[in-house]
C-alpha cells in the first residue's frame, strides 16, 4: 500500500506537441530562418539560445514522444510570435512507461532457468521493440537520421567503404551530395564506428566560422586549430605553441603535428562539413585548399600526421576555380550519395508499417519525388500517420507543394537570391524536352539538387520540381 502511494506522489504530467502544433511551430521557425538566416536551418544550439531552454529539452519536444512541461511549450511558441492553442498539444502521463518498465523488471526476477529465454522474456523484448518503433514513428523526419533509428536505410556498399577507409593511416574521404541526401546521417555512423575503434573525433561545420575569419587566413587557421584542440580536450595554448613569425600556413602545420597530434595516442577523425562554403571566398579559398592538400600529403609518410583521417563533406566541388594540383578534391576516397532505389523505398515503407503499399504505389510516389531520401521519408511519415492518402498527397503536391512546401520554399529562396540561375531554371522547367544551358549555371543547379542530366540535355530533377517551379517562375521567363 505504501509503495502504491509513493508511486502516485511521483506522477508527473507533461505535454507533447500534436501534428498540428509541430506544423505551426516549424512554419513559424522557417519564416524566421528565411528572413534572418537566408533559409538555412537554425542549429539546435542556436534555437536553444534563442528560446532560452536547453537543447536536451528541445530534442524531447521535437521527438513528439517525450513530454515536457507546458510552460516550455508556451515559451517556444511565444518566441516565434505564436499563441499556444489547445489543439497544439496533448497531455500525457510520464509515469506510465516507468511503471510498466518497473513492473516488468520485478516480474522477471524469478528463479527460473535464465539460460533459456522464457515466454515472458520474449514478450518484454517484443514490447520494447514495438515501443521503440512507435516512438520513432511519432518523430517527424527532419535532419540527420539518429544512430539508433529504425528508419536508417543503408546504401551498400557506401557504409562499408567509408568504414574500411577510415582505418587507413592518413586517409581522405570526400562525401558529396546536395542537401538532405543523407550526408550527415552517414557521417554520424562513420564517427560512431571510429569511436568504437577508440579513435578521437572532431566534427566541424564550416558555417560556424565567422565571415571575418574567411577573409584572413591567419584568423581562419587559428580558429580551426582552436576548435580542433578544444574538441580533443587539449589546451589550445597559442601563446607558446603558435609561431606568428613564420606565417599562418607553417604555424598551423607545426601546431597540429608537433603539439596536438603529438598528444593524441589514437587516430583523429576530422570532419569538415559544408566545406564548399569556402568557394564563396575566393581570396582565401585557393590557399586554404592548398594547405589541406599539403596536410594530406604529409599524412602519407610523417608519423604524427598519419594519425589524421580527414573527411570532407560538401554539396558541390568548384564554384571557384581551384588549381587541381593544389586541390584536396581529387585525392582520397570519393563518395557521392545517390537517391534510394525502388527496393530501398519499399523496405522503408515496410518499416513504417505500410504493408498495404504496393510496388505500383511506390513507383507512383517515386514518379513525383524520385528516390530523394528526405522527401521519401516525409511522404511515408504522412501516409503512415493516415493524415493523407497517396492520391491526395500527389494532387496537393502538384497544386501547391503540399507536404513538401518547406523543402520547396528553401529552394525558392536560393533561386530568389540568384536571379540569373532562377531565369535559367525557369527555362528548364518550362521546356517540354531537356535543354542545354550554360555549364556554370548547370553546375550550380545540379549542386542545389534541382536538375538531372540526360546525355547533354538538362531536365528538372523531379516532376514535383517541374510542377511547382513552373508556376512559381513563370513570371520571370
Amino acid at each position: 500500500m505504501y509503495k502504491v502511494e509513493q508511486k502516485k506522489s511521483r506522477r508527473r504530467r507533461g505535454v507533447v506537441l500534436t501534428s498540428i502544433g509541430i506544423k505551426r511551430l516549424q512554419e513559424a521557425i522557417l519564416s524566421v530562418e528565411i528572413v534572418e538566416n537566408k533559409g538555412d536551418r537554425f542549429s539546435l544550439e542556436a534555437l536553444s539560445d534563442r528560446i532560452n531552454v536547453s537543447s536536451r529539452t528541445l530534442s524531447k519536444l521535437w521527438s513528439l514522444s517525450k513530454s515536457v512541461d507546458q510552460k516550455t511549450v508556451k515559451l517556444c511558441f511565444s518566441t516565434f510570435n505564436l499563441e499556444l492553442h489547445s489543439e497544439d498539444y496533448t497531455t500525457v502521463n510520464e509515469a506510465n512507461k516507468t511503471e510498466l518498465s518497473e513492473f516488468l523488471s520485478v516480474g522477471s526476477n524469478t528463479e527460473e532457468d535464465s539460460s533459456q529465454p522464457s515466454e515472458f522474456t520474449s514478450f518484454v523484448e517484443e514490447h520494447h521493440e514495438q515501443t521503440e518503433q512507435i516512438e520513432n514513428l511519432q518523430s517527424y523526419p527532419d535532419g540527420p537520421v539518429p544512430l539508433d533509428s529504425y528508419f536508417y536505410i543503408e546504401r551498400p556498399p557506401l557504409e562499408r567503404k567509408v568504414y574500411r577507409e577510415v582505418t587507413q593511416s592518413g586517409c581522405v574521404i570526400r562525401i558529396r551530395g546536395p542537401k538532405q541526401m543523407g550526408k550527415s546521417s552517414l557521417v554520424l555512423r562513420l564517427l560512431a564506428f571510429a569511436q568504437k575503434l577508440g579513435y578521437q573525433t572532431v566534427n566541424l561545420n564550416c558555417y560556424q566560422f565567422d565571415r571575418e575569419c574567411l577573409t584572413d587566413l591567419n584568423k581562419l587557421l587559428r580558429c580551426l586549430c582552436w576548435q580542433i584542440a578544444t574538441k580533443l580536450g587539449i589546451d589550445p595554448n597559442f601563446k607558446s605553441e603558435w609561431n606568428e613569425e613564420i606565417g599562418p600556413s607553417l604555424s598551423s602545420g607545426f601546431y597540429l603535428e608537433n603539439y596536438l597530434f603529438n598528444q593524441c595516442q589514437s587516430p583523429v577523425v576530422l570532419v569538415l562539413n559544408e566545406i564548399n562554403r569556402f568557394f564563396e571566398y575566393p581570396q582565401i579559398c585557393q590557399e586554404f585548399f592548398a594547405l589541406l592538400r599539403s596536410w594530406c600529403e604529409e599524412a602519407r609518410h610523417v608519423p604524427n600526421w598519419q594519425k589524421l583521417r580527414l573527411v570532407m563533406v560538401y554539396s558541390t566541388e568548384k564554384y571557384a576555380s581551384v588549381d587541381l594540383n593544389l586541390s584536396p578534391f581529387n585525392i582520397g576516397l570519393s563518395i557521392r550519395l545517390k537517391e534510394f532505389t525502388q527496393s530501398q523505398v519499399e523496405d522503408l515503407a515496410r518499416r513504417y508499417g505500410l504493408s498495404s503499399c504496393t510496388p505500383k504505389d511506390i513507383a507512383q510516389l517515386m514518379s513525383l519525388v524520385g528516390g530523394h531520401p528526405a522527401l521519401i521519408q516525409i511522404s511515408l511519415y504522412h501516409l503512415c500517420s493516415q493524415e493523407i492518402t497517396l492520391q491526395e498527397l500527389i494532387e496537393d503536391a502538384i497544386a501547391n507543394g503540399g507536404i513538401y512546401r518547406y523543402h520547396l520554399w528553401r529552394h525558392w529562396f536560393k533561386l530568389y537570391e540568384n536571379p540569373s540561375i532562377a531565369k535559367t531554371y525557369a527555362k528548364v522547367v518550362a521546356a517540354k524536352q531537356g535543354i542545354s544551358v550554360n555549364p556554370i549555371e548547370a553546375y550550380k543547379l545540379e549542386s542545389l539538387g534541382l536538375i538531372r542530366f540526360e546525355g547533354d540535355r538538362i531536365l528538372p530533377r523531379f516532376e514535383l520540381y517541374r510542377a511547382y517551379f513552373k508556376k512559381q517562375l513563370s513570371t520571370i521567363v
